[in-house]
C-alpha cells in the first residue's frame, strides 16, 4: 500500500513555470500510468503557454480564480472546476487576484521532458 501525505513533500518549479508539490507519481511512489499533483500560481501571474505530446491533464480547481486557456479558447476557472486538456493542446493557466492552486492529473505521468514551448 501506498500513501503520501501531500505536507510532506518538497515543492519545486516545472518547465512551464508553475509550483508543484507531487503528490504521487514515479518519484516517490511505484507509480506506473498516472501522476498527481498540487500546482500552484502567483496571483496576476501565468504559466507559460505550452503543450505535453504524451500527457493527457485534468486541472481541478481548489482556491482561487483565474483563466485557462487551451488551444485558443479562454474560459474562467473557479473551485470545483475541472478542466480536460488533452495530449498536443497548448494551455495556459493564469491566477487572478489571488493565489491559484489546483490538482494536476496527468497520464502517463508528468515528465519536464514531454513539456514543450513555441
Amino acid at each position: 500500500m501506498t500513501i503520501q501525505n501531500l505536507a510532506d513533500q518538497h515543492p519545486f518549479t516545472t518547465a512551464d513555470g508553475s509550483t508543484i508539490r507531487s503528490i504521487l507519481d514515479r518519484t516517490n511512489a511505484p507509480v506506473q500510468n498516472q501522476s498527481l499533483a498540487e500546482a500552484s500560481v502567483p496571483a496576476g501571474s501565468a504559466t507559460q503557454r505550452h503543450y505535453h505530446r504524451l500527457a493527457e491533464e485534468f486541472y481541478f480547481i481548489l482556491k482561487g480564480t483565474g483563466t485557462l486557456e487551451i488551444d485558443g479558447e479562454t474560459r474562467p476557472v473557479r473551485p470545483g472546476d475541472c478542466a480536460l486538456i488533452p495530449p498536443g493542446a497548448w494551455h495556459q493557466i493564469s491566477a487572478g487576484e489571488k493565489n491559484l492552486r489546483f490538482l494536476c492529473c496527468c497520464a502517463p505521468p508528468y515528465a519536464h521532458e514531454d513539456t514543450f514551448f513555441v
